[in-house]
């Protein structure tokens, strides 16, 4: 597809892109303040939404153009789980793993340390009360983690501990008020816990299914086919931004810029934790928090057959019973079209030309910001 010049693709009215109060929202935050999205013709309005449900909802009524999503709703749009269906599609996906698994203190001091210990503290309370661990959504990847991370341990999902819908950034409050045991999320809502003294930190999303695909940039069909250049222009800014948001170099001057009230709003400290490092994590010395997110590497962007598999296979997973025949992904052509590698291609190519300018500027934003 040949490239408009960038003021013919402006319109009167923004672009209206949502996003998730969580640390991996550092490329679609970067773009903006760096410029990306107006470099390539688009004037963008960033909307900060409170759950992954009202994501969903704004972006099938058009209240939002785009959206920074869990990379399991596109799919759950198009099949019409817990909403109206709707034809949505991803040409990229923006990050790859960078959920925990947190508990309260007061489980790891009565001797909870991994899923098997948490299973005889249940069973030792049973009858007597009813463990309650968070999600930010019933069908995401964090739930496919905590459901595998339960079942390993011997713990029945939903039979012998209770999961709930919580919001990222209530899930810290909610379990300092103790009515939370745990929670599955993105950072920095696992460091923010640790460092308040309030949580431990058991498994990451990068031992418990590394290099998954986390989030990604969710559009309807129809504004895809209707306005495929402001599309496409989308993705070649967003490629650049997380190519900047990979480099480790970067991600301290990340840390501040989305931990502002209008993004994530949390201790810059606490955002740097899962970004840069160190990262706590239980029964193992700190880790990188360089190896929690990932925003370009290991061709993270690409929205391949592969990536589009695990989704799948997770939510038939999950689903079970309610699905009334377990089909393979090859014989789910409507889900296997959700993926639309060839805009990612066409935004791909129109930056292969551009890679040295795309340097020069990302360190001439970087040197303006240290100054």
């Amino acid at each position: 597809m040949s490239r408009a010049k960038p003021e013919v693709l402006r319109r009167k009215e923004p672009l209206r892109v949502g996003f998730l109060p969580v640390s991996d929202c550092a490329p679609i935050v970067y773009a903006q303040e760096a410029g990306l999205f107006s470099k390539h013709g688009l004037d963008v309005e960033l909307r900060r939404e409170t759950s992954l449900a009202t994501i969903r909802d704004k972006v099938i009524n058009g209240e939002l153009d785009a959206a920074q999503a869990p990379a399991t709703l596109p799919f759950l749009a198009n099949l019409g789980l817990d909403s109206d269906p709707c034809a949505c599609i991803s040409a990229m996906v923006l990050s790859l793993q960078g959920n925990a698994i947190t508990i309260s203190r007061r489980l790891w001091d009565e001797g909870v340390y991994d899923a098997v210990t948490l299973r005889e503290h249940i069973y030792r309370a049973w009858g007597r009360r009813t463990y309650t661990f968070g999600v930010v959504f019933p069908l995401s990847s964090q739930s496919f983690l905590l459901n595998r991370w339960f079942k390993a341990g011997g713990i029945r999902p939903e039979v012998e501990v209770r999961i709930v819908t919580i919001p990222p950034d209530q899930m810290f409050p909610t379990m300092k008020l103790g009515y939370l045991d745990g929670y599955c999320t993105g950072e920095p809502w696992t460091s923010i816990a640790v460092q308040a003294g309030s949580g431990v930190c058991l498994a990451t999303s990068a031992e418990l299914a590394p290099l998954h695909p986390e989030k990604l940039l969710m559009v309807r069909q129809s504004f895809s086919a209707g306005r495929a250049q402001e599309h496409e222009a989308m993705i070649a800014a967003l490629l650049e931004a997380c190519a900047f948001c990979d480099l480790p170099q970067n991600r301290p001057v990340l840390s501040e810029m989305i931990s502002h009230p209008q993004y994530v709003n949390a201790p810059p400290e606490s955002i740097r934790a899962g970004l840069v490092g160190p990262f706590e994590l239980a029964n193992s010395p700190p880790v990188a928090g360089f190896n929690l997110n990932i925003f370009h590497r290991f061709q993270a962007n690409d929205p391949t057959d592969e990536k589009a598999a695990w989704i799948i296979n997770g939510l038939y997973e999950m689903l079970e019973q309610k699905m009334a025949e377990r089909r393979t992904f090859e014989r789910a052509p409507v889900l296997k079209n959700i993926f639309r590698r060839d805009i990612f291609e066409q935004a791909k190519a129109f930056l292969a030309d551009q890679s040295v300018q795309v340097r020069t500027e990302a360190e001439s934003f970087v040197t303006q910001l240290g100054a």
